[in-house]
């Protein structure tokens, strides 16, 4: 199979898990920083914390992914209590391996997927669910039955953004992952392969398909997102 295909299919596998991996961390981060305004009249420590792991979740918007990876290089590395214990229980080395991408990506993407969501949950009216907690409805059953639906605008944005991001990530691929075929040379990696070779024929080809894709994905999300809004004017 020619190499770029199978960076192809790396890349929509990573961006496919990683997604995953926000969907099942993310939600109830973005949900538990979506209710400040209300904890912090009862309780200045989650208040106080809030404030702490907001700002460290919106990092990777304004850090170089070269000193996230370089991080998380050095965390991943057996000489440390992450890589040591993943080192212990599968034998293999976290860094240079498609996991350690997974690791990395997804704290890369954390807010593409959070913030989002966390802008719709903060929308709510709180007195749907308190009207749906009176009438004898669990939190998981008030949370899958009233909130995803309601918010579901936030999570498609969500998902998107951060299923994009994660494709079109070099700079944090590169640091934790390197060059590995058919194990860390996703589509970003192959690009920059292929303008060193000075091959700008394959360049233009994968450059042209990530551009497109980047595009087409914001067009539809803006389309999607005009006509959410104009749905809700009309009813």
């Amino acid at each position: 199979m020619d190499s770029d295909l199978v960076s192809l299919w790396l890349t929509l596998k990573l961006a496919g898990v990683t997604t995953l991996v926000l969907i099942v961390l993310g939600t109830p981060l973005a949900w538990w920083l979506s209710q400040r305004s209300r904890a912090s009249e009862r309780s200045w420590l989650s208040n106080t914390l809030k404030n702490i792991v907001e700002p460290l979740v919106a990092l990777p918007i304004v850090l170089p992914p070269t000193v996230v990876g370089f991080y998380l290089l050095l965390a991943f590395s057996p000489d440390n209590l992450p890589g040591e214990l993943w080192q212990s229980a599968t034998g293999t080395t976290l860094a240079f391996s498609f996991y350690g991408l997974v690791v990395g990506s997804a704290i890369y993407s954390l807010p593409f997927y959070v913030q989002p969501l966390q802008v719709s949950f903060s929308a709510l009216q709180r007195e749907l669910i308190e009207a749906a907690a009176t009438l004898g409805a669990s939190p998981l059953d008030r949370f899958f039955s009233l909130i995803v639906p309601l918010c579901r605008r936030g999570f498609i944005i969500a998902i998107c953004l951060s299923f994009a991001h994660t494709v079109g990530e070099f700079g944090i691929v590169l640091m934790i992952g390197g060059n590995l075929p058919d194990e860390t040379r996703v589509l970003s990696i192959a690009l920059f392969d292929h303008v060193e070779a000075l091959d700008y024929g394959k360049a233009h080809i994968l450059a042209g398909g990530l551009l497109g894709f980047s595009f087409v994905t914001l067009f539809l999300l803006y389309a999607v997102d005009r006509r959410w809004q104009n749905g809700t004017r009309t009813t």
